[in-house]
């Protein structure tokens, strides 16, 4: 009885989430129109689908990456899909003074903000942690403290317009797993940061959203190049992930489970992981021998910003 109800409560559970989380059908792409918005990391991967979606839609972007060249494709692509007006911003984000001048950018040739996107994301590896800390700082001011920086700097804007902030996270930021310790880090500061920060904007009347999105497995490059040999389940398309989390920022969702089916059951099952148990323990050991026996250099990198 005991393990039925350890069952059934978090299935329970599982329905409720997929129905709250779960973006409701009154999504138009007119909410877009014309709204002005910064995308981070959208060089490539789900930053430059989401680019190209937003300039379907009629809005103003903004775009931020590393690399000026891919920049300026995307830039150009999003003109020729019907952006209002397309620009970009090339430099790293381990300097919280560059993420503050994309938004003070946005600012000058907008005059506001509607909507700010965080998607970007720093050099990491897929292997054990060795022990290094000071990857684990510089990953910390690229993957958090950055969206702290544009966040802060973004909010007068924001509050301003009424406009939302949506935050691109993982499932390695709600549940632990191996080989990706400080990525996983950065992804829990997230979560935690601005759970709070939404928090103290509901009892002080702050009418800006947060939306954060925890994604399982996409089809982006750097995921398929890196993490496809270790894990079993299929990733799901960028296209359709990029759409949703931009749903999910404009109908103003605490939470996007993308995919949902997977990610909300890794979060709201934890019995039935635990059955599992046995097995989990032998698919970290294949794993660990696995990446024992991988020539790869231990610090290529599982995601990026490009």
């Amino acid at each position: 009885m005991g393990l039925l109800l350890k069952v059934v409560i978090p299935l329970m559970g599982l329905g409720l989430a997929v129905y709250f989380y779960s973006a409701p059908d009154n999504f138009s792409e007119e909410m877009l129109r014309g709204k002005r918005v910064i995308v981070t990391g959208a060089s490539s991967g789900i930053g430059e689908q989401m680019a190209y979606h937003l300039a379907r839609m009629g809005a103003h972007v903004l775009l931020m990456a590393r690399t000026e060249a891919k920049l300026q494709k995307v830039v150009e692509r999003c003109l020729e899909l019907g952006a209002a007006s397309a620009r970009f911003v090339s430099g790293s984000m381990e300097n919280t003074a560059f993420a503050e001048e994309v938004v003070k950018e946005a600012e000058n040739t907008w005059g506001g903000l509607d909507m700010l996107i965080l998607n970007h994301i720093g050099y990491s590896y897929f292997n054990y942690f060795d022990g290094d800390v000071e990857h684990v700082r510089k990953l910390l001011e690229t993957n958090f403290l950055s969206y702290v920086a544009m966040t802060v700097t973004a909010l007068p804007m924001l509050k301003e317009s009424e406009g939302s902030i949506v935050v691109v996270s993982s499932v390695a930021g709600k549940a632990g797993g191996p080989f990706i310790a400080p990525y996983s880090a950065t992804k829990f500061a997230l979560e935690g940061f601005f759970s709070s920060l939404r928090h103290e904007f509901i009892i002080d009347n702050v009418n800006v959203s947060i939306t954060l999105c925890i994604l399982g497995f996409i089809d982006t490059d750097s995921a398929m190049r890196v993490v496809s040999h270790a894990i079993r389940a299929a990733p799901s398309p960028k296209e359709e992930c990029a759409l949703e989390i931009i749903r999910s920022g404009a109908l103003r969702q605490r939470e996007l489970h993308y995919p949902p089916s997977i990610v909300t059951g890794m979060l709201l099952l934890p019995e039935l992981h635990g059955l599992r148990a046995k097995g989990t323990r032998l698919l970290n050991k294949d794993l660990g021998q696995l990446m024992q026996n991988d020539q790869r250099k231990p610090q290529e990198s599982v995601f990026e910003m490009e």
